[in-house]
Formats: C-alpha cells, sequence, structure tokens
C-alpha cells in the first residue's frame, strides 16, 4: 500500500469519526521516545556579595582553586580565600528526544551552598552529564532569577520568590545524541498515557481498519505493538498519520476524591448509588453560666458566698431524609445534597458512610 492510499483512507477515516475522539498523539506515546535528564556542577560568578560564606562551603573553594589551576594559575597552601561574589551551583536540564549536536536546551541553575541570591551572576562553562556518565552538553550564560533578597543594617530583610535558583533560556549546547530505537526493528509500541483496555481495543480496531487486519495489536491494557516501514524516512510519514488518528476513549473508573484538608470533593461521571436513605443534621448544644450570690439572714452568722447556676440547652436542626434510587448519577447526587443544604463537610461524612455501607459505586479516595 503506497503513501497516497494512506493517506486517502486516513481522511476517509477522520470524516467518519465523532467529535467527542481524541487524537491518538495525545492518547499515547512512542516507547524509546523521551526525553533524557542531564546533571552538572558547576560555579556562577559575578554575584554581588551575596555568594558563598567560604568558610562553611569549603568544596566552593575547591572547586574554584581546580578551576584556576586549569589556567595555570596557583593559589598558595592555607590562603584565607573568601568568594563573596562565586557560589556553588547544580545545573540540570531535560535532553529532548531526537536532539542533534548544536542545537540549545534551557537549563536550571540552583544553589548548592549558601549563597544568598544569584541574581546578576554568570555560569561558567560547565559539562552536563547523563545517567551513563557521558557529557552531552555544554552549558553557560548570563542567569535570569525571578526573586530578590535584601536587607537592611538593622537586620530587617525582604525575599521575594526564591532568589538561589535561575534559568539560562537556551544556556547549553547538545554536544552528543542520545541513541534511539526509532529506526530499530519493523514494529513499534505505542503506551497509553493512562492504561485502559477499552481504550486499546478501539486504537487497535482504528488502525486495522485504516491499514488492514493484523497491523495492530494489544500487547496488554496500556500498550499497543504496530508494524511499521524500516525505511526511516517512511516510518516519519506512517506516524504522521496514525498520531492523528482520532479513537474513542474509554470511560475512567469511578472515583470520588475527597481532600481533607481543604474540604474539596471531586465526583467522577460515573459514580454510582445502590438504593440508601440518608439524613444528617447538627446537634448544637449551649452552656451558659449565670451565678446568684447567696446572702445569710442578718445576725444569722452566716457568709455570703456564691452559688454556681448552669444553664444547658440542646437544639437539634431538623434535616430531612432523603433517599437514593437505584443507580443514582452524579447529577441526582449534587440536586439531592443541595436540596437539604449540605456542606462540603457534611457531603464528606455522607460518601463515607455510604461507602461504609456498600451503597457508594465508586473507589473513595482521601488525600
Amino acid at each position: 500500500m503506497t503513501l497516497k492510499t494512506y493517506l486517502i483512507a486516513f481522511f476517509t477515516l477522520l470524516l467518519s469519526t465523532v467529535a467527542q475522539a481524541e487524537r491518538l498523539k495525545d492518547l499515547a506515546s512512542i516507547q524509546g521516545v523521551r526525553s533524557n535528564q542531564l546533571i552538572g556542577y558547576g560555579l556562577v560568578v559575578g554575584l554581588n556579595g551575596s555568594g558563598d560564606q567560604t568558610t562553611q562551603t569549603p568544596f566552593t573553594v575547591q572547586t574554584f582553586n581546580n578551576m584556576m589551576a586549569q589556567f595555570g594559575i596557583r593559589v598558595p597552601q592555607g590562603g584565607n580565600v573568601q568568594l563573596k561574589n562565586v557560589a556553588a551551583v547544580s545545573i540540570h536540564a531535560d535532553l529532548p528526544p531526537f536532539a542533534k549536536p548544536g542545537q540549545t536546551i534551557d537549563i536550571t541553575i540552583s544553589s548548592i551552598g549558601n549563597a544568598k541570591s544569584l541574581r546578576g551572576g554568570s555560569l561558567l562553562m560547565t559539562p552536563l552529564k547523563g545517567i551513563d556518565g557521558n557529557v552531552y552538553a555544554i552549558a553557560q550564560g548570563n542567569l535570569v532569577v525571578g526573586g530578590f533578597d535584601a536587607g537592611g543594617a538593622d537586620g530587617s530583610r525582604i525575599t521575594v520568590n526564591v532568589p538561589s535558583a535561575g534559568r539560562i533560556p537556551g544556556g547549553a549546547t547538545v554536544e552528543r545524541p542520545v541513541p534511539s530505537g526509532f529506526n530499530q526493528g519493523n514494529y513499534l509500541t505505542l503506551n497509553l498515557n493512562r492504561p485502559d483496555f477499552t481504550t486499546a481495543k478501539n486504537i487497535v480496531d482504528h488502525i486495522n481498519e485504516l491499514l488492514g487486519p493484523g497491523v495492530a495489536q494489544a500487547l496488554d491494557g496500556g500498550s499497543v505493538r504496530v508494524t511499521a516501514p524500516l525505511d526511516p524516512s517512511q516510518r516519519v510519514d506512517y506516524l504522521s498519520i496514525l498520531e492523528n488518528l482520532e479513537v474513542d476513549v474509554g470511560q475512567a473508573v469511578a472515583k470520588v476524591i475527597i481532600n481533607s484538608r481543604t474540604g474539596t470533593i471531586v465526583i467522577g461521571q460515573n459514580v454510582r448509588v445502590q438504593p440508601a436513605a440518608v439524613t444528617h443534621g447538627s446537634l448544637t448544644v449551649t452552656i451558659t453560666e449565670d451565678p446568684i450570690v447567696s446572702q445569710p439572714d442578718p445576725l444569722s452568722g452566716g457568709e455570703t458566698a456564691v452559688v454556681p447556676r448552669s444553664k444547658v440547652n440542646a437544639d437539634e436542626e431538623a434535616k430531612p431524609m432523603f433517599k437514593f434510587a437505584p443507580g443514582t448519577s452524579l447529577d441526582e447526587i449534587v440536586r439531592a445534597v443541595n436540596q437539604v443544604g449540605a456542606s462540603p463537610s457534611d457531603l464528606m461524612a455522607i460518601l463515607e458512610a455510604l461507602k461504609q455501607a456498600g451503597a457508594l459505586q465508586a473507589d473513595l479516595i482521601v488525600i
């Protein structure tokens, strides 16, 4: 089948898809095509007295001495080196897939000593390594810091955001590409972002309907394997067709998520309630102290005393009982709770009680 035939069949299928379908590129990623983390250690210079206190961070002085030695400058042993405008930092970045030598990537710089601020500093040339120990990028440049730190002679200080961390857009140059398995083998594996057996089946059905039986096979609920051309150029065209294929997504598992700290409750679309009767109310107990003074009769020899007198009053707010019918949906649950005026804390207690009674057909997650 030629690429032209693929495109005709592809656009024909697009016209027949429903509006609620999602693109395959939004549902899955290609196995092996991912970013890689890089990390490095270096020095930021040019700070306005906000660098590391070298008496407490000896590794900053050691790094500085090693750098000077590379330029033929030897720092005397035991010298009291004060580097208020220098800070030791860690650099990390994400190397995107298919990044080639000469391209630039963004980097993030964070102080690892006791520098107060990196504002106005410049990162010296630093190699960035991968988990295998190889150098994949070289970083250098002027920092962009979103916060600041200022203090007065009396000890007062103000800090906005985090001045001890910054970024350099395009601050690292790629020196080595990461090997990719994209062009290896005669098939590709699509990993679903949210594993779902229904979604995996729909992906297989749509691809096989477009390209022929047996082209796609579901390995499990989270992976689909598809055959692919061996030629890299044809493989790119092939995937450009597949990633724009619209697929019906399986509905998520019914869940109720409760944030006990903020009182936030999120109820999923497919939550159902079995037949149940619920009532809730509030009991308010009020205790007031109204002491009286006991005055003895004249010439009786008694003493004046304070006699305690308490008033206890209990008020229970009348709340009606409401009943959930079989298979009550989310809209009906919200409507019933709003009719009785239940607060978020009341709804939280109702949902927990329904779960304990086995009437809530959903996973109850408390965070």
